[in-house]
């Protein structure tokens, strides 16, 4: 997936969707432009208001981008999750929480979201023992991700075992330190008040 300025579309997005803008630097340089006039540039008054579907937009963009998928990956995901009995939320937020190279991510595997789709896809992980280089693949409860041994020594994992013992892992996995793996012990989710974007904004967004 090609992203593009990172910097710019947080800004735009006026959310820190990428690692790169979830820093104090990040922080620091958006309070002063800020204060120089906002995002949209001193001088040119106050921006418009956005209509409702403007607002939905942006939510979506805030949700693809945070989880580094997109615009047609994301379509089907909540499209599914709309046609699915239950609530389309917590099913929404569960399948994007279920993707490997999230689980890569949120269990300190990798880095960065985009260091997680690498990893994936260059076949560095396993799923019950199996190579998977899908980062859309969806784990289930149960499930255990393990480092390849071949890739175990890699200087992609040089780090991993002094990260793995301040990492705060989701109460939906279950971190085994020594063998460097995952398991999935239960449903995947996330509170809203952790996500940086609105998903009944989304939900009302599709379901217009």
């Amino acid at each position: 997936m090609i992203i593009g300025p990172k910097y710019k579309i947080a800004r735009r997005l006026g959310a820190p969707v990428f690692e790169k803008t979830q820093t104090q630097k990040y922080a620091m340089r958006q309070g002063q432009e800020g204060g120089k006039g906002g995002q949209s540039g001193g001088g040119k008054g106050r921006p418009k208001a956005k209509s409702n579907f403007g607002l939905g937009m942006l939510e979506k963009q805030k949700a693809r981008y945070s989880y580094g998928i997109t615009s047609k990956q994301f379509t089907k995901y909540v499209k599914q999750a709309i046609e699915k009995k239950g609530s389309s939320a917590e099913l929404l937020v569960r399948t994007l929480e279920s993707r490997l190279d999230n689980v890569a991510l949120r269990s300190g595997f990798a880095p960065t979201r985009q260091a997680a789709r690498q990893m994936t896809s260059h076949g560095h992980l396993k799923v019950n023992g199996t190579i998977v280089t899908i980062p859309s693949y969806q784990v289930k409860v149960g499930d255990v991700i393990s480092i390849r041994e071949g890739s175990s020594k890699k200087v992609l994992f040089a780090t991993l075992d002094e990260k793995l013992k301040t990492v705060k892992i989701p109460a939906w996995m279950k971190l085994d330190v020594e063998k460097k793996e995952i398991t999935v012990a239960g449903t995947p989710t996330v509170d809203q008040s952790e996500l940086l974007f609105s998903v009944p904004a989304v939900l009302e967004f599709f379901s217009r």
